[in-house]
C-alpha cells in the first residue's frame, strides 16, 4: 500500500475499506475477526464505520490493523490532519532496540576477531 492509495481516499470508512483490501482480505473476514462481547462485529455497524456514521473505538480500530497488519486508516487520518506520511517513522520497539544493540555487538566482535587473526598471522609470517 502506497501513500498515493491512502491519499486517494476521501474519507476514514474509505481508509478502513483500505486497510481491509490491501491485507487481501473481504470486510466479512475483518467483521468474523472483530469480536464484540465473544460475537463477530454485525455488518450494520460496520456499514456505519465506513459511512462515518459512527466512529470507531480505539481498541477496535487498533484491533482492525493489526488484523489486517496495516495501518491505513490511521496514516490517513494522519495525512488528513496535514503530516506528511513520507517523513513518518515508527518508534522502535524495546525488542527491535535490544535485537540492533545485539547485532551491533556481533558485528563489532567479528570486527575484531578479523583484527586479531589478521595480527596473528602476521605475527607467525
Amino acid at each position: 500500500m502506497t501513500i498515493q492509495e491512502i491519499a486517494r481516499e476521501k474519507t476514514l470508512g474509505g481508509a478502513i475499506g483500505l486497510c481491509v483490501k490491501a491485507a487481501g482480505l473481504e470486510p466479512k473476514e475483518a467483521m468474523d475477526a472483530l469480536r464484540v462481547d465473544g460475537k463477530p462485529l454485525d455488518k450494520a455497524q460496520w456499514s456505519r464505520w465506513e459511512s462515518g456514521g459512527e466512529g470507531v473505538v480505539w481498541p477496535k480500530f487498533t484491533a482492525l490493523m493489526d488484523y489486517c497488519g496495516n495501518d491505513a486508516p490511521l496514516l490517513w487520518m494522519n495525512m488528513a490532519r496535514g503530516y506528511d506520511l513520507a517523513s513518518l517513522r515508527r518508534r522502535e520497539t524495546e525488542l527491535e532496540r535490544e535485537l540492533r544493540i545485539a547485532q551491533e555487538e556481533v558485528a563489532q566482535l567479528r570486527h575484531d576477531k578479523r583484527v586479531l587473526v589478521e595480527a596473528l598471522r602476521g605475527a607467525t609470517a
